[in-house]
């Protein structure tokens, strides 16, 4: 199960350096089934401590991180939607990937000209904001010119119901509103997926900023909401990622910082998308596994393989806490920790699990 975020902004914001940082730190795809990689997609391990920590629990011949996809995706300019530059490529690219990560230039550089002449993070956010709406509202208007003529004619209660739904979402739109900040339930969800709207998925800002800015400057210093900002200096994550752990380590922490701008990109990243991690260990491996918030464990099962979804039985669940303070599998069994679940549960972050299945 593969999720992709789309690394979007405007020329010399940083956006291709941040995706030559990420790719560097690209895992070896030969551990994940069907992966083929095109030359703009990077594979990232997610970082997780509880790895490290089974691996040694169990003596694991391997450990396998769970991994997102970042996909560096065409510049864009000012009229995109009108195919100005290389606007409909970058439409084209970005109804594909599963959440945005829109990088914001706030360092002042007279080497690296911007786009406007001007550093101005407000008003580039506001261009990428209107380029993405214009071209949902045009998807939208289509629809919606299509329904009320089909209309004319008659709809059936289904189709009333498409109808209204479109109006909201073409009014929310022309509002200069992103359609995610409306609530849909899940019907209207349904609805609303073959439009492949952008201004419905996820949304990161990743702010770039100068290396004596990074430990100090506020999101909201920019009108950038701070749960969905991540300030990141890039400069300094081509350092970081030029040193031994440990200097590293200590860089960042003359820097003022617990970790590094990647680690906390990817993990934001995460978080936009929804995900939860659940683990699996033993003495051939220790690995992590990505499943959306929700997901039932046969279903998660199935990301193991695809035939345990059919022949699931039930699962044997732990917290890694537990886990950890039990010691092994088997101490968890004898005090009581170890939990027996069926068809209904809902996966937790941080679940350790083994799948019974029928041969």
């Amino acid at each position: 199960m593969s999720f992709s975020i789309g690394i979007v902004g405007l020329p010399n914001v940083g956006k291709s350096s941040l995706f030559q940082i990420l790719t560097k730190k690209q895992v070896d795809t030969s551990n994940y089934p069907f992966a083929t990689i095109d030359p703009n997609v990077g594979v990232v391990a997610v970082p997780d401590t509880r790895l490290e920590v089974l691996t040694k629990m169990e003596k694991s011949a391997k450990t396998i991180p769970t991994t997102i996809e970042f996909v560096d995706i065409a510049g864009l300019v000012k009229d995109a939607h009108k195919g100005e530059g290389l606007g409909n490529q970058f439409l084209a690219n970005i109804r594909e990937v599963d959440a945005i990560a829109e990088v914001v230039r706030a360092f002042d550089d007279p080497n690296v000209i911007h786009v406007s002449g001007k550093i101005d993070p407000r008003s580039d956010v506001s261009t990428i904001d209107i380029e993405l709406a214009m071209a949902d509202l045009a998807t939208v208007g289509k629809r919606l010119e299509a329904m009320r003529s089909a209309a004319k004619a008659g709809l059936s209660h289904q189709q009333e119901t498409e109808l209204k739904l479109i109006e909201l979402v073409h009014q929310h739109l022309a509002d200069g509103q992103p359609a995610r900040s409306l609530n849909f339930n899940h019907d209207e969800q349904l609805l609303l997926r073959s439009f492949n709207l952008l201004t419905i998925k996820p949304l990161l800002y990743v702010l770039n900023v100068s290396e004596n800015q990074v430990a100090s400057i506020a999101a909201e210093a920019y009108g950038l909401p701070p749960d969905r900002t991540v300030v990141i200096a890039i400069k300094v994550e081509q350092e970081l990622l030029s040193l031994p752990p440990t200097e590293a380590a200590d860089y960042l922490h003359e820097l003022g910082l617990r970790s590094s701008g990647l680690d906390r990109l990817i993990h934001a990243s995460y978080q936009a998308l929804n995900l939860v991690t659940f683990l699996t260990t033993g003495p051939d491996e220790t690995r992590a596994w990505t499943v959306p918030a929700g997901t039932a464990a046969p279903q998660a099962a199935g990301v193991i393989h695809t035939d345990f979804t059919k022949h699931f039985i039930r699962a044997e669940v732990i917290s890694y806490q537990d886990l950890v303070t039990a010691g092994s599998w088997e101490a968890a069994k004898t005090t009581g920790k170890l939990r027996i679940e069926g068809k209904e549960y809902e996966i937790k972050d941080g679940d350790v699990v083994y799948f019974r299945v029928a041969v």
